[in-house]
């Protein structure tokens, strides 16, 4: 239960909290891992390349698909820290091939990373959070995990986005009644290092924002201050929910 005494700034802020955030040297992840930090989270910026995240307490690099080293760095960061409060589980890749032209290999590597990889990261920070009876999970998730898409191929991303919405939910509804919260950030096209390639064509992106109610592309800012809401005091009550941030685009 919240404090009903706290101010409604301080209902967002994460003082004393510990988070995890995968996949954060960059783009959504690096935004979300400065922004728990400047809300006063203590922060762990886990990610498969060896970058350091200002703000954040440690940056070790973290592949989500290694069950040992998944399991390790949750032991430590309790170990060091006292607890776990909060995991965002970020790290994503994509695969825009034709569904038929598409080996094997690429398909279990998205899978491994986007779906397995929540999966590994979850289990082992749920199983401290339910110790301590208290913890939130955000899930990144994707509008693409809740429409067909139509722009391009890319039937690993559609299938594992897919998955994490209704892992989210799955475990909200396990979790929920023992003190952990679980929801997702669903984003639209989001700005980042990662669609630079994507945005330099210029009708693609035209196509883009003319799918998009509002007519443009998020920025990661934008994604990561709806990650701070769903981890903070003040979604206490909000578990199981897949927030939209698409400019409109799933409201049409």
């Amino acid at each position: 239960m919240p404090d009903p005494t706290r101010s409604l700034p301080d209902r967002f802020r994460l003082d004393g909290k510990v988070a995890l955030v995968t996949g954060a040297a960059r783009g959504i992840g690096r935004a979300i891992a400065e922004t728990y930090a400047g809300a006063g989270a203590v922060v762990v910026a886990a990610d498969i390349a060896a970058e350091a995240v200002p703000g954040a307490c440690d940056s070790p690099v973290l592949d989500v698909r290694d069950e040992r080293a998944v399991e390790a760095l949750v032991a430590s960061i309790v170990k060091s820290r006292g607890r776990l409060d909060i995991l965002v589980n970020n790290a994503g890749v994509a695969a825009r091939t034709a569904t038929e032209e598409m080996p094997l290999e690429m398909w279990e590597r998205v899978v491994a990373v986007n779906m397995t990889g929540v999966f590994l990261c979850s289990r082992a920070s749920g199983r401290a959070m339910l110790q301590q009876r208290g913890g939130a999970i955000v899930n990144i998730a994707s509008i693409m995990g809740m429409v067909g898409g139509g722009l391009y191929p890319n039937l690993a991303y559609h299938a594992t986005k897919g998955a994490v919405v209704n892992m989210t939910r799955a475990l909200a509804c396990e979790w929920s009644g023992r003190g952990v919260r679980v929801n997702a950030v669903a984003p639209t096209f989001v700005e980042t290092e990662l669609t630079q390639r994507l945005f330099a064509d210029e009708p693609m992106l035209a196509k883009i924002e003319a799918q998009t109610p509002m007519g443009r592309v998020a920025t990661a800012q934008e994604i990561a201050d709806a990650a701070l809401y769903l981890a903070s005091d003040a979604a206490s009550m909000v578990t199981g929910h897949i927030l939209a941030v698409d400019g409109g685009w799933l409201a049409r």
